[in-house]
């Protein structure tokens, strides 16, 4: 079922009771679920043995775009490396190379060799003791003729004549390999990578290991004819990143030893063959500690692939994640195939986790998670198939780390009593945020006007650990205020705190909950605690969309919050679970004036929407339509 496509193909996905229906392909690109351009440009550079830089978030496949690569080299190219003692030069080990598997009969006639010279050497010790004792017996000195014979023994046994025959060390060995390697080199330091020899102890007195049987390979070596993968690659020292430069460029690299301070740094062979295709990744922020020459090297002579962390639901992308589903079923090897209902639940956590409308999650090592998850708990209770319950207690189970923290979170803060879920409260909103991608919190913002302390001009001061755009989000608060409210605040100093913001604020999606706690407190009219509030404010008034709505709201209905208000655009991205729906009401906004209407309460909250509302109609149309927004 490589080909999803395929009448056939379709039929079975469409039609299937368990996943244990569904054939998973036999080849690792074929089973990478929505990168379909991704895949395709893996396709053309393993024709063309091309280098490859992949971008994009943890867990999208990016490992696995490699291991297909590896799959598509051709397998009859791979080579066996022999590394020989050098005569001459015992610091300059000499590199034999030869068709794969003809490297161990090379080792095995040397060995044979070495053990012919050696029982010849052997018969002649013993010639040579036997007619020491002959001697003694002859002139009746036998405790002479004994000790004699035992010191020439051992002299014998120490001698390493020059025509001894010294056996090749098997480097690499590539007998029986059906595809091309694939070596995963994420984090290896610089002897793992570019080989290394061995310190010997015993350098002096004629006792050492000779030079060549110390030296190793590194991964550039094993991967020759094959793929070399380094995740965030921009972490690994400048340096390193040179030589792997050089290496590339070359195609073959001299074995030394690493540590300056090793008798093995006296070695270096010749060069050694290191013919890789190497398929580099990392996130956007990698980029930045990555080798210009080395970036430069691949996208010259390669491509740049910025991958998708989510695709279009679609019934055909559905039909993937079945595909998804029993493959994963099918790699772990202990878990039980899923029931057409529970599939159905796999999806619809990817539809929550894209976390954006008509879109499913491309995160797929962390949905693969949860298909374990519910596997153990299934087999825990001796199931024939995962079910529906089953899904939905892994999902407790596995939850993240963020999630996690979140939970904690919320459980402190009613205990003690950070936020308030009921009545008013005079310049105080209960916020929303993330931790992560979709660990929803509450994020009580508090705000207080006092007179400007300086006659120029007030100002406003934020605390809690703000990023650069939440920052601005908040200077952009006050022409805001003085535009729709009428109140000119620059005779007042405005004190915003993110309430046990420990972790930092980042984004400008608590701008709409901010612009509320300071009117609140300017205007001196309460804010209904029963509200909760996210969404990015434009100075227009305009709220915009933002992320994680979802984690958002169901964090709201975990502490007590009746009602959530939301940016209109982002009601197609909410998909918060059964248990919530009942919990909470969702209420979509498109202005400032739709925000305070919902979150302001009590005496005042009338005279404020009505003198808002003849501003607007004062303030000119273009002017509104010409002025900048902010996302």
């Amino acid at each position: 079922m490589a080909n999803l496509n395929s009448e056939s193909s379709s039929f079975n996905l469409r039609t299937y009771k368990t996943s244990g229906e569904i054939k998973v392909p036999e080849k690792i690109i074929d089973q990478i679920i929505g990168q379909e351009e991704a895949v395709e440009t893996i396709k053309k550079a393993a024709k063309q043995k091309r280098n490859v830089l992949l971008i994009g978030e943890p867990g999208i496949g990016k490992s696995m775009l490699a291991k297909g690569m590896a799959e598509l080299l051709p397998p009859e190219e791979l080579q066996d490396i022999l590394v020989y003692p050098n005569i001459e030069d015992n610091h300059n080990p000499l590199i034999g190379v030869m068709p794969a598997g003809e490297a161990k009969k090379v080792v095995a006639n040397y060995r044979a060799k070495a053990k012919s010279q050696d029982e010849k050497k052997n018969m002649f010790t013993m010639i040579i003791i036997s007619f020491i004792i002959i001697i003694g017996f002859i002139l009746q000195r036998y405790l002479e003729a004994i000790i004699a014979a035992g010191i020439v023994l051992l002299v014998l046994m120490q001698m390493k004549p020059k025509t001894s025959i010294m056996v090749p060390k098997l480097l690499i060995n590539n007998e029986n390999n059906i595809i091309a390697p694939f070596v995963e080199a994420t984090g290896a330091h610089a002897g793992a990578l570019l080989g290394d020899v061995r310190h010997d102890p015993y350098q002096s007195g004629g006792l050492g290991t000779p030079a060549h049987e110390r030296v190793e390979a590194g991964m550039i070596h094993k991967a020759s004819k094959g793929v070399l993968y380094v995740d965030e690659i921009g972490t690994m020292k400048m340096k390193t990143q040179q030589e792997l430069l050089t290496a590339m460029q070359e195609k073959k690299y001299s074995i030394t030893g690493q540590s300056e301070t090793s008798s093995g740094a006296m070695v270096r062979t010749q060069e050694v063959p290191c013919d890789f295709v190497l398929v580099a990744s990392g996130n956007l922020q990698v980029l930045e500690g990555m080798h210009i020459a080395l970036r430069s090297r691949i996208r010259g002579y390669g491509y740049e692939v910025f991958m998708k962390d989510s695709m279009p639901d679609t019934p055909e992308n559905r039909d993937k994640l079945v595909q998804f589903v029993a493959q994963e079923v099918e790699k772990d090897g202990r878990i039980p195939h899923f029931s057409r209902e529970a599939v159905a639940e796999i999806i619809r956590e990817a539809q929550r986790r894209a976390g954006k409308k008509d879109s499913l999650t491309l995160k797929l090592r962390d949905l693969g998670g949860l298909v374990r998850a519910a596997g153990d708990i299934a087999k825990g209770e001796a199931a024939e198939f995962v079910k529906v319950s089953h899904v939905l207690s892994a999902k407790k189970l596995a939850r993240t780390l963020e999630q996690q923290i979140a939970d904690r979170y919320i459980g402190q803060k009613k205990k003690y009593k950070i936020f308030k879920s009921e009545g008013g409260e005079i310049g105080t909103v209960n916020g929303l945020a993330v931790i992560g991608d979709r660990s929803g919190i509450m994020l009580p913002i508090v705000a207080e006007a006092v007179p400007a302390q300086s006659k120029s001009e007030g100002k406003i001061i934020a605390t809690g650990k703000l990023g650069e755009i939440a920052k601005e989000a908040i200077q952009n608060v006050s022409a805001l205020i003085k535009k729709h409210t009428g109140t000119d605040i620059s005779s007042y100093d405005i004190h915003i705190q993110f309430l046990l913001a420990h972790e930092g604020v980042e984004g400008d999606s608590a701008s709409v909950s901010v612009a509320t706690a300071v009117i609140s407190s300017l205007e001196n009219i309460p804010v209904d605690q029963s509200v909760a509030l996210t969404g990015s404010l434009s100075v227009r008034g305009d709220v915009l969309p933002v992320g994680g709505v979802t984690g958002k709201i169901e964090a709201a209905a975990e502490s007590g919050i009746k009602k959530v208000l939301i940016p209109r655009s982002n009601m197609n991205d909410v998909l918060i679970e059964e248990r919530y729906k009942n919990k909470i009401e969702i209420i979509p906004v498109d202005t400032l004036n739709d925000v305070l209407e919902h979150a302001l309460i009590g005496k005042g909250k009338k005279g404020l929407l009505d003198k808002m509302q003849k501003i607007s109609d004062i303030v000119p149309k273009g002017i509104l339509q010409n002025s900048p927004t902010t996302h």
